[in-house]
């Protein structure tokens, strides 16, 4: 890399962190904890690169976005923020940022994006709107790398014209990312529409809904399970649109590519929903989210009436480890459950039993709509297995076989959940440290360590 770097956080750490790195990578660095000295910085002309945080002691680096832009067109800047909220991306994006990321970051993934903003100069993204800014209190919270590309990805395409094909499993909270790129799109004064089974079932259906949305969003809402009447009267109404036509969003927690395949869903329809496709991660996929979630969950019940409550320390790694099959939804509303049956205000791990106890206890295969526990889906393989030998028992030292068949992949999803770091992974397992690092040689299993930045 080649050029000067302005570097502006109230961590040392990370100012330090950041300038022997970009130091390392051929750049100048200028480091700063003070808002005030950075901007003094670009008024004269210094810089090629700004990395700053969002929250300074003196200023705030979304706010000063504006006036770097309207002083220094052609600086970049990459947003750094801990405030892990969609509205932090979407901000980043309307204020005319470079990149963001969120805290903690990968400094190699950072490194990256610092070389591409220096070698471009300068790449202008979604312009601010004007108007009334809408207000952060979405419940699409996350600091997960998946979140955080999501994030990204709604704020670049919330203002295009390119229909929104939505992914995920059941509670996820699809819809909510359809109104967000709605709400804080251009289009977010004319109406939002939700186009029902019911409305499609009428021949005039299609004509009705594109005349209540008037130039606003259509969503068609878990679109899989339309019959083909419906699809076939979606194709037409996409067929017809004009140039003030309404922005076209869908949501899908069944594989479409798969249902197409089968004949089950119309291809024709399947290609013009597909303009860009988001999928949205299940809560397993982003464990580490929960905490936060939960938080938040407690803090708006709390602005409801309800009374103050938080987690003991066992009682929220219980809820770390279970499997949310319902996701987002399923997390508020256990949440919800266990402050009104809590009768403390510290949330124990016997009330958390109590309350999972009677919910399901694996998650449902996204798609496919089984629900079958993983002892029931183990057992039909191995009756299988069983059935092939045609009468004749398998080969002697079955069950050593059989553990080991489970026991790889378990210890390889397990490392790859807590970033290679095998501490965190023995806890997880319940098993010993030593143990884990037998079980890592003897199976041959390759452990990456992931670096994060704290």
């Amino acid at each position: 890399m080649d050029g000067t770097v302005l570097v502006a956080d109230d961590d040392r750490t990370i100012r330090t962190v950041l300038t022997q790195a970009l130091t390392r990578a051929g750049c100048k660095v200028h480091a700063t904890s003070s808002m005030t000295t950075l901007m003094r910085w670009v008024e004269e002309g210094k810089g090629d690169l700004v990395i700053s945080d969002v929250v300074m002691p003196d200023g705030n680096g979304l706010e000063a976005l504006p006036v770097i832009t309207e002083k220094r067109p052609a600086l970049p800047v990459i947003i750094i923020s801990a405030q892990n909220t969609i509205m932090t991306a979407i901000q980043a994006t309307e204020a005319d940022a470079y990149d963001y990321l969120p805290k903690p970051f990968d400094l190699p993934d950072l490194m990256k994006r610092a070389a591409r903003a220096l070698d471009k100069k300068r790449v202008v993204v979604t312009p601010k709107r004007e108007g009334e800014e809408p207000g952060n209190d979405l419940p699409l919270v996350g600091r997960t790398s998946s979140m955080q590309a999501l994030y990204r990805l709604v704020a670049r395409v919330m203002n295009t014209d390119l229909s929104v094909m939505i992914t995920g499993e059941s509670g996820t909270g699809k819809s909510l990312i359809a109104r967000a790129i709605h709400d804080f799109s251009d289009r977010r004064n004319l109406p939002f529409v939700t186009a029902t089974p019911t409305d499609l079932a009428l021949i005039d259906g299609p004509a009705t809904i594109l005349s209540r949305a008037k130039g606003g969003s259509i969503l068609f809402d878990e679109v899989s399970d339309l019959n083909d009447d419906a699809q076939a009267r979606i194709v037409r109404m996409l067929d017809s649109l004009t140039d003030d036509a309404p922005r076209i969003m869908a949501t899908s927690q069944q594989d479409l590519m798969a249902k197409m395949e089968a004949g089950l869903f119309r291809q024709d329809l399947f290609y013009r929903l597909g303009g860009v496709t988001i999928n949205v991660p299940s809560l397993r996929e982003r464990v580490d989210d929960i905490p936060l979630l939960t938080d938040h969950f407690l803090a708006r019940a709390e602005r409801d009436g309800a009374p103050s409550r938080r987690f003991a320390e066992e009682a929220l790694e219980m809820v770390r480890a279970y499997s949310w099959p319902g996701n987002v939804r399923q997390l508020e509303n256990t949440v919800r459950r266990l402050i009104v049956t809590s009768p403390e205000e510290e949330i124990t791990r016997t009330d958390v039993e109590m309350v999972l106890g009677s919910q399901p206890e694996i998650e449902p295969l996204m798609g496919g709509g089984d629900t079958e526990k993983l002892s029931a889906s183990v057992g039909k393989h191995l009756r299988r297995y069983f059935d092939l030998h045609g009468g004749v028992l398998p080969p002697p030292g079955l069950y050593q076989r059989i553990l080991r068949e489970v026991e790889t992949p378990l210890l390889e999803i397990a490392l790859e959940a807590t970033g290679g770091n095998q501490a965190k992974c023995a806890d997880l397992l319940g098993i010993n440290r030593n143990t884990l690092r037998k079980k890592v040689t003897d199976l041959d299993i390759r452990v990456t360590r992931r670096r994060k930045l704290m």
